[in-house]
């Protein structure tokens, strides 16, 4: 039995290990995919404090090198189910394993929404990014898209057009759907370009990268070249199988605050599973502090 299992190992899951560890408990990580979650699909990141520049890939691989020379176990299962055995929780995966802990935090992120189209795996970073924050800056004064019409999506669109040469938004509804004063903001913007009632049906490739997309309109296509294209057409998190331990709210999301306390004594939550206004690297960071800490003063009060 460990003292404190972590479901996820993306950022705040690997913090939450970094900090459970460090506080003198044993620390398992299950992660079902690879370390690092979204961030990997990141080229570049410079937006941590105190890392000038370095792939996501690379922070993701600085992060659990950290923390197995900490002492952390890991384990690539995909976690099914957790059972509050009082003392102690019960982790059953998929591929059949069961581990007991005293604690558990789940950090199981979110998935971004795709459109489904051929080679769009192959893209993710290289082309297609999901992150203006993130990744606004390396497509300065060059020409983007933007797939989407929500809030999310006109955020974005409104801070690449202060970077880029111009950005075009693609929404299939025949209107956006984001708040009147995000739209107006946009159409105030000679670099923006708003086109309603089209659904992106290919990704153009020219010598190996990313080049444009194709769109259809009454079916009609026509081709849209752009350096990048930032998805912002929702994110999915896979939260319901914890149901039963943690409060979920009507998007899916784990109904919890910066405390990142559950319903169930024993069981924290961290990161972009949880409801938050804030997704980014520091927000996942945070997190995964709050509930290991959150984490031992419950192993404490167990002693």
């Amino acid at each position: 039995m460990v003292d404190i299992l972590v479901v996820g190992g993306g950022v705040a899951g690997m913090t939450a290990a970094l900090y459970a560890l460090r506080n003198g408990r044993s620390a398992l990580v299950i992660e079902k995919n690879g370390f690092g979650g979204q961030i990997t699909h990141s080229p570049k990141v410079e937006n941590y404090p105190g890392t000038l520049s370095m792939s996501g890939n690379e922070f993701a691989d600085k992060m659990l090198e950290q923390i197995l020379a900490q002492g952390a176990e890991i384990e690539f299962e995909t976690v099914s189910s957790v059972e509050d055995a009082g003392d102690k929780k019960i982790v059953r995966t998929e591929e059949g394993s069961t581990f007991e802990a005293r604690a558990v935090i789940l950090a199981t992120g979110v998935k971004h929404r795709m459109l489904g189209l051929d080679g769009e795996g192959e893209l993710v970073g290289e082309g297609i990014s999901f992150c203006a924050v993130c990744d606004g800056d390396f497509y300065a004064s060059r020409d983007v898209c933007v797939v989407g019409g929500g809030n999310s999506a006109l955020q974005e669109a409104i801070l690449l057009s202060q970077k880029c040469k111009s950005v075009t938004v693609l929404q299939d509804l025949p209107h956006l759907t984001g708040e009147q004063k995000l739209q107006e903001i946009l159409q105030a913007r000679a670099n923006v370009k708003i086109e309603t009632g089209v659904k992106v049906t290919r990704y153009l490739v020219e010598n190996g990268a990313f080049s444009g997309v194709e769109i259809m309109r009454n079916e009609q296509a026509r081709q849209i070249p752009c350096a990048g294209l930032f998805v912002a057409i929702g994110l999915i998190p896979e939260n319901e199988p914890f149901k039963d331990l943690a409060e979920l709210n009507d998007y899916g999301y784990f109904d919890s605050d910066e405390q990142c306390l559950t319903k169930t004594p024993g069981v924290f939550v961290a990161g972009d599973c949880r409801q938050k206004r804030v997704r980014q690297l520091t927000t996942a960071a945070a997190d995964g502090s709050t509930a290991a800490l959150a984490a031992c003063r419950y192993l404490d009060t167990m002693n």
